[in-house]
Formats: C-alpha cells, structure tokens, sequence
C-alpha cells in the first residue's frame, strides 16, 4: 500500500465538503480497501452515497483524525 501523504489529505479535506471513502478517507485513517469498505457498510465511518459513489464528509473526517480548528468555532 502507497504511504499516506498527509500534506494531500490535509489539502482535500479542506478544498472539500466530502471527499472519496477510497482512496482519501480509507488511508486517511490507515485502513486498506477492503476495511475501508466493510467499516463503512457497519456504519463505522460516517458515508453520503452520490449515486453509485460514497463520500466522506470533511467535517467528519477532520474531527475523526484531530483535525479540528480550534480557533474556528
């Protein structure tokens, strides 16, 4: 598996509302595809489902990663 690169997670999460459950969200959180897939369909990873595609929310994803601003709210 590729390594995470931080730098492009952190870009997409904030030029984003939701980003893709795979690539972006699965390594984000250091799960291969298949997990990524199967915590999804348990409900363990928050999804929106665009047709046949399923995003991430940002929101939920920065927070779930410590990504939060705490001078934002």
């Amino acid at each position: 598996m590729k390594p995470v690169d931080t730098s492009e997670i952190r870009q997409a999460l904030n030029e984003n509302l939701a980003v893709p459950l795979w690539p972006t969200a699965g390594r984000a959180l250091h799960l291969k595809r298949g997990a990524t897939y199967a915590a999804a369909t348990k409900g363990d990873i928050k999804t929106i489902q665009l047709g046949r595609l399923k995003r991430v929310p940002s929101a939920w994803l920065k927070a779930k990663l410590g990504l939060d601003d705490p001078g934002a709210s």
